[in-house]
């Protein structure tokens, strides 16, 4: 059975890697990935509620436009998060910039006519910088660790990572740090270029994550 898919990202952040015949005066966008997404699912019976490319949106007020998007959230039961580099705008508030709004309405309990919609799944998707690189955010140590670097991320999204109550492990005697093991976050993080061989497979594992959410310690507000 299809998935109602919300996608969360950085709409024109042009810090990742470029596809084929792009070039300085058009450059590769986030949303370019999220088109590849999209023309997926769509041969699939997965549905997508995020707005098309197409869609205008420039006539219509913040508070609506949001209130267009909550509606879709509302309807969705999984939300693909999109990393990218360029996905922060450093100079303004958290509060003033959607993605953390779209997370915590995506792991919010909402009643709309007598219905409730209960916390999506969640899973976030790691471009690759212009470089090709997914370093600023995944970087192997010395010690053969992945580590994720969560702190260039937005706030909810730090707190929904790394977050289950009891976790597994090991203290490196190389490092003197704790290493996780297995899967340690709500909103588990893949790379796009291994994503994208299966989407359904880290879809399906961010649902199983959604059955078992009360082993994890969420963070709704921004």
């Amino acid at each position: 059975m299809g998935k109602k898919i919300f996608i969360s990202y950085k709409y024109a952040d042009t810090n990742v890697s470029q596809f084929p015949g792009c070039s300085i005066f058009n450059p590769t966008t986030v949303r370019d990935y999220v088109d590849k997404l999209e023309h997926y699912f769509d041969a699939t019976d997965n549905i997508y509620k995020g707005e098309s490319d197409g869609e205008d949106l420039s006539s219509l007020s913040e508070n609506v436009i949001w209130e267009k998007l909550k509606d879709r959230i509302y309807d969705s039961s999984v939300t693909l998060l999109v990393i990218s580099p360029g996905m922060k705008e450093p100079f303004r508030s958290e509060r003033s910039q959607w993605i953390p709004w779209e997370v915590s309405f995506s792991l919010k309990e909402t009643t709309r006519n007598d219905r409730t919609s209960h916390t999506n799944a969640m899973l976030a998707i790691v471009l690759p910088d212009r470089n090709g690189s997914y370093d600023y955010f995944m970087t192997t140590s010395d010690c053969g660790v992945v580590t994720h670097h969560t702190d260039k991320l937005f706030k909810i999204i730090q707190d929904n990572m790394f977050n289950i109550k009891h976790p597994k492990g090991f203290n490196c005697s190389h490092c003197g740090r704790f290493h996780y093991q297995g899967e340690c976050s709500y909103i588990e993080s893949v790379r796009w270029d291994v994503f994208i061989i299966n989407p359904n497979y880290y879809i399906n594992k961010a649902i199983d994550r959604q059955n078992n959410i009360d082993n994890y310690n969420i963070c709704k507000e921004v």
